[in-house]
């Protein structure tokens, strides 16, 4: 019989964070919820140290509002500085915590901040694993409706290998209840880990899919963007995961088929 924890989820509302949610209680843990909504603020403090009180493991599924490169990492070094702060004080045993495949390789934007969030997760008092995922099935809805211009849908020329929230959530699920293995880089020990979805797909491709299934009938264009210093990452093919990524969950077309059944 699976030990119960108690798990304290930072974005419990989010994208990524209700699905953990779902899956921490599916296995009969007590789940805190940590989210503005529930008064406890991640980056002020407000509180935390009450939310945390009790709490064993954390998963940080946490996510600024901006994509500007200095308010997300403001967003994040202060969230992080109390989670590990306040979790030290707590007791918390380990920090689960979601970042980006690639993140590493940005210089600027929201990639960027994501390395301040690595960076401070790492060095905190806590223990801490980071996961770092593909870009999520959902977000392809997301891109296109930032890149839709009078009837054209303009989308960024990219590699990927999308990966549903639901089997990202699963895996920090199992981390955080050390139900699944912390690996580590045999140059630093340090412990980060990929995931992505079963094979790679481009972007253009899957939101054609998408367009199609939803009878949106605007044209889809895949361009450069050369006010973007880091532009040629997503054609390079630094989106996709490592020879060593857990590999796992349903294809964007799978899983566009699995929403349409679920309605």
């Amino acid at each position: 019989m699976e030990t119960q924890h108690t798990v304290a989820v930072a974005g419990a509302t989010g994208r990524v964070g209700r699905h953990v949610v779902e899956a921490l209680a599916e296995r009969g843990h007590e789940v805190l919820k940590i989210s503005r909504s529930s008064g406890v603020d991640i980056v002020t403090g407000e509180g935390l140290a009450n939310a945390l009180r009790g709490v064993e493991f954390v998963v940080d599924a946490s996510s600024g509002a901006s994509p500007e490169r200095q308010a997300a990492t403001d967003f994040f070094t202060a969230a992080t500085r109390n989670l590990q702060q306040l979790g030290a004080q707590a007791g918390v045993r380990r920090i689960v915590a979601v970042s980006i495949i690639g993140t590493d390789r940005f210089t600027a934007g929201y990639g960027a901040a994501k390395q301040a969030h690595e960076r401070a997760m790492l060095s905190g008092p806590v223990p801490a694993t980071i996961v770092r995922a593909a870009q999520f099935h959902e977000f392809v809805a997301q891109l296109m409706d930032w890149g839709r211009r009078d009837g054209t849908i303009y989308l960024p020329k990219m590699r990927t290998q999308l990966v549903a929230a639901r089997t990202v959530a699963e895996t920090l699920a199992d981390l955080a209840t050390e139900r699944g293995p912390v690996p580590a880089r045999a140059a630093n020990r340090t412990p980060i880990l990929e995931i992505a979805g079963p094979h790679e797909e481009n972007l253009v491709d899957v939101a054609r899919l998408l367009a199609a299934h939803r009878g949106d009938t605007a044209r889809i264009e895949a361009v450069n963007n050369p006010d973007d210093p880091d532009d040629a990452l997503d054609e390079s093919g630094a989106l996709l995961p490592g020879p060593d990524a857990i590999l796992a969950g349903p294809t964007f077309e799978q899983w566009l088929r699995d929403q349409s059944d679920e309605r």
